[in-house]
């Protein structure tokens, strides 16, 4: 492994504007069970909801790069950011946070250019959980048709917005937290995963729901979720095929056309955005909220594990001595292009880009604030850019894949 290059400040960036091992489940109570959009608590006195980040305490550090990283705007938000995305022309960026508001932001300028909140979302004041942009049917030029986000809420809201003019038009209210959101490759049908374990699936033009995907009640087989879901996926090639993944320590295998999961892998403890397909080689990428085997990669039509991707070591000669007791637990897990991983998790408060056939990490970002709640990038070209969000922190990193070796 070489020795990754001199850090970066992120006092030196210019700034913008303004969430395998067996079967059974640990027990509910266990201390393990700990996720980003845990311990919602209500302020005395008002209705300001907020979240307590039970796994993190404030650290007063400057957040730094080390590798083939580049600041590229750092942006300061009202309240602490739930989850992020990038629409598919890389031209925006959402970000949900934890009062429920969604800001959308310019990738050029890092300016917020619009902000999605409605009498629902001042009332309930809950965070917003997952977004997906919905872009307009091949031909379908219409104005109402474009600039389409759908989001999700831990008030249960799954809502429809036309981000430009800031418009709410669609609210399906669904009992239950809602943690996650998917569509299938054509844009004609979504699912919503649930804090009761289910699996929803609505057909996106009527908006009417077609299913409850869900565990059954058979004792011998687990054929679905028994706990909390926080990650959900279609395959991109296919239009029926889904995977989830949550606190059960199990990824479920879908087909949306029936009740109940059609197989499932064992092991990945899921508690954020931390399920990703690449489609090109079928393969699974899963992170997982603990200290050991937290990054994987698995077949996706066997479901049996490729390998286990090592934990961080490069900043155990720099700022952390203690690091087999201080690992990074993950909250999210993507594949970045062709060739790399990104993850990113608390208690080492980082994230890490890793080469896809080396394994080793290329570029990383340390002492963030808090942990780190969510990661996206725009997919666009041999450099995308990525956005992380821990706190109230948006950070635009450029990825660089070639490396400065010291």
């Amino acid at each position: 492994m070489f020795r990754i290059s001199p850090r970066t400040s992120i006092s030196s960036a210019s700034s913008g504007g303004s969430a395998g091992t067996s079967p059974e489940p640990s027990p509910p109570n266990s201390p393990t069970y700990v996720s980003k959009f845990d311990a919602i608590r209500k302020k005395s006195g008002d209705r300001q909801q907020h979240f307590k980040f039970q796994d993190d305490e404030h650290r007063q550090k400057t957040p730094y790069l080390e590798g083939n990283l580049k600041f590229v705007h750092t942006i300061e938000l009202s309240n602490d950011i739930m989850c992020c995305l990038y629409s598919p022309d890389g031209s925006v960026l959402a970000v949900g946070l934890s009062d429920g508001i969604i800001k959308v932001l310019s990738t050029d300028t890092g300016k917020v250019h619009y902000s999605l909140s409605d009498d629902d979302i001042f009332s309930t004041s809950l965070p917003c959980t997952a977004i997906r942009f919905k872009p307009a049917a091949v031909g379908d030029t219409k104005v109402e048709h474009t600039h389409i986000l759908v989001a999700t809420y831990s008030s249960g809201l799954v809502k429809f917005w036309h981000y430009t003019s800031g418009s709410c038009i669609h609210t399906i209210n669904e009992a239950h937290q809602t943690l996650a959101l998917g569509f299938n490759p054509e844009h004609t049908k979504f699912i919503t995963a649930a804090a009761d374990s289910t699996i929803n699936l609505y057909d996106e033009h009527t908006k009417q729901k077609i299913r409850v995907c869900e565990a059954s009640d058979s004792k011998s087989v687990m054929d679905g979720h028994r706990l909390r879901v926080f990650a959900v996926q279609y395959h991109p090639h296919n239009t029926n095929q889904f995977v989830s993944g949550g606190w059960d320590d199990t990824v479920q295998f879908w087909d949306d056309r029936q009740r109940h999961a059609i197989r499932r892998l064992y092991g990945p403890h899921i508690c954020g955005d931390a399920l990703d397909i690449d489609a090109k080689h079928d393969h699974l990428l899963t992170g997982s909220w603990r200290k050991e085997n937290t990054l994987q990669i698995w077949d996706y039509g066997s479901g049996k594990k490729i390998k286990d991707v090592p934990q961080d070591l490069f900043h155990t000669s720099l700022h952390c001595n203690h690091y087999n007791t201080a690992k990074c637990k993950l909250y999210c897990a993507h594949w970045l292009g062709k060739e790399f991983m990104v993850c990113g998790g608390c208690e080492q408060n980082m994230v890490r880009v890793i080469d896809r056939g080396t394994l080793n990490t290329t570029g990383q970002l340390i002492d963030l604030p808090q942990g780190a709640y969510t990661i996206d990038n725009d997919r666009i070209g041999m450099h995308p850019k990525l956005a992380i969000g821990s706190a109230r922190t948006i950070y635009i990193l450029k990825h660089d894949q070639k490396i400065n070796k010291s």
